[in-house]
């Protein structure tokens, strides 16, 4: 599997529903790079809307490096070639899935899976191997809601103590989401995490490329930090 990326810019109903959705995602592929993914999600959304935009949408994961992530349709991510698929409440489970790609022709690439998980016990079922016949584990779990969110209305954020035991509890990349700001992603990796997912945070901003860049900023200030503090312990020759 490719190097996983740590920016993941997550859609909704709404989002993709914009007449100028797909040249916007457009751009978002663009800034974000092979260190992005790109989630078509929304649960109100026909199955042919979503292939239509994930089709459109695979030309630029080639053309960019940014992943074209699939929300729960297997059929549609094989069909358009999508680097992943992430896997919901939603969803077929994680064998299902598996063995739902195992009957798809050879020749069609298999997507990395993901997994949404709300408690440890979900991390430790998604990133345990299923039926040798089916399949591996999930590659990566996406892990929230961390912060309050207009996703999750009346719904109390589980803070940073739900993400450290998330990340204690697998071996997996967990990517955080719910409420993630470029400030907060220090915090967030200082817990655990791989990477972070941002929905309005990068939708909703007046220049969605330049907030993708500002994600991207903050990661990398963590591993100019992580790397200046690893040079200074080091023994001197």
């Amino acid at each position: 599997m490719s190097v996983l990326p740590v920016i993941h810019a997550v859609t909704t109903d709404d989002i993709v529903g914009r007449e100028d959705f797909v040249s916007l995602a457009a751009s978002v592929m663009r800034a974000a790079g092979p260190r992005g993914a790109i989630h078509v999600r929304g649960s109100a959304l026909t199955a042919r809307r979503v292939h239509d935009v994930a089709a459109e949408l695979a030309h630029h994961q080639e053309t960019t490096g940014a992943w074209l992530v699939v929300n729960d349709r297997v059929d549609v991510a094989l069909a358009v070639g999508a680097r992943g698929l992430q896997l919901t409440t939603r969803s077929l489970s994680l064998e299902e899935t598996w063995r739902a790609m195992a009957r798809s022709p050879s020749a069609v690439p298999r997507p990395s899976i993901g997994a949404s998980v709300h408690t440890a016990a979900e991390a430790r079922a998604a990133a345990a191997p299923v039926a040798a016949a089916a399949g591996n584990a999930a590659a990566w779990l996406v892990a929230g809601h961390v912060y309050s969110t207009p996703s999750h209305t009346g719904e109390p954020e589980r803070g940073m103590s739900f993400l450290t035991e998330i990340c204690a509890a697998v071996s997996l990349p967990v990517i955080a989401i719910g409420g993630v700001r470029p400030d907060d992603v220090s915090g967030l990796l200082a817990a655990g995490a791989y990477g972070v997912a941002a929905i309005r945070g990068i939708w909703r901003a007046v220049d969605a490329e330049r907030a993708v860049a500002d994600y991207l900023s903050a990661y990398d200030a963590v591993l100019d930090a992580r790397a200046g503090s690893a040079a200074g312990t080091a023994p001197s020759a």
